[in-house]
This record gives structure tokens, sequence and C-alpha cells, in this order.
């Protein structure tokens, strides 16, 4: 009877094997480091956008609840912020404070005395997020005394 020996030559990994290892495993990671940090700034544009809308109705709410001036509660983009001491320039002064929490916020709100309809815009700078510069929500709304 004869017994083969087979001499084994290979013994292990080869360099090139474990470099090309090392390689497919360092894109994996950089791919998923690539997808965190996109997921990130579509989460940072999300919150931005949400806070907007929680602002501009706000102010909506601020409006209701002092209908009888509502019609004098216009403020334009470019306006600086009121510094009058009745419930409207309070509110609207509070109002501008809080879309400093914003990057670059700013808000303007138009109103027509005929249908009551009023447009109350929120502006930010959405670009850190991967939006435009200048993005804005807008929040038209009737208003009615209750």
């Amino acid at each position: 009877m004869m017994h083969r020996v087979f001499a084994s030559s290979q013994r292990g990994l080869s360099m090139v094997e474990a470099m090309v290892a090392i390689v497919v495993l360092s894109i994996g990671v950089l791919g998923c480091g690539a997808l965190q940090s996109g997921g990130l700034r579509v989460v940072q544009g999300s919150f931005y956008r949400a806070q907007a809308a929680q602002l501009a109705t706000d102010m909506a709410d601020r409006m209701r609840a002092n209908f009888g001036d509502m019609g004098n509660y216009a403020l334009a983009l470019a306006a600086p912020s009121p510094t009058g001491t009745s419930v409207r320039d309070r509110d609207r002064a509070e109002w501008r404070a809080r879309l400093r929490s914003l990057p670059a916020g700013n808000g303007a709100i138009d109103i027509d005395p005929v249908t009551n309809l009023v447009t109350i815009t929120v502006q930010w700078d959405d670009s850190r997020a991967g939006g435009d510069a200048a993005s804005s929500f807008v929040l038209v709304t009737r208003l009615r005394a209750n």
C-alpha cells in the first residue's frame, strides 16, 4: 500500500489577501460614515422645518388670541422688531426673538383685511443641512373671531 503525502504550499493568508481584505473593510466603513453624515443633514433640515412650522403656528395663535387688533400685526421681512408695549408689539417682538433660534431666522406677516387671510412666512438659512440658503415655510390661514 502506498501512502501519498501532499505537501501543503499554503499556510495562512498571504500579504496581498490581507491588504485586499483591509481595503474592502475600509471602503465599507467610509460608506457607513458618509451615510451617517448624510442622515444627520437630513435630520437637521427636518428639525428646522418643524421648528419653522411651530413658530408660524404660534404667531397665528397669538393673532387669534388678540383678534381685535389682528389687522395691525403686519410685519415685513426687512422691518426691525417692534419695541412697543402693546400686546401686539410684544407678540411680534417675542416671535422675532424666537425666530433667531433658526440660523439667520426671520419672519413676516401679511394680512388681507377683507378676507382675514393671514400669510405668515418664516425664513432661515438651511445650507448647513443641505438645503437652500433662503429656505422658507409659509402658513396661510383665515382667522376668525372665536
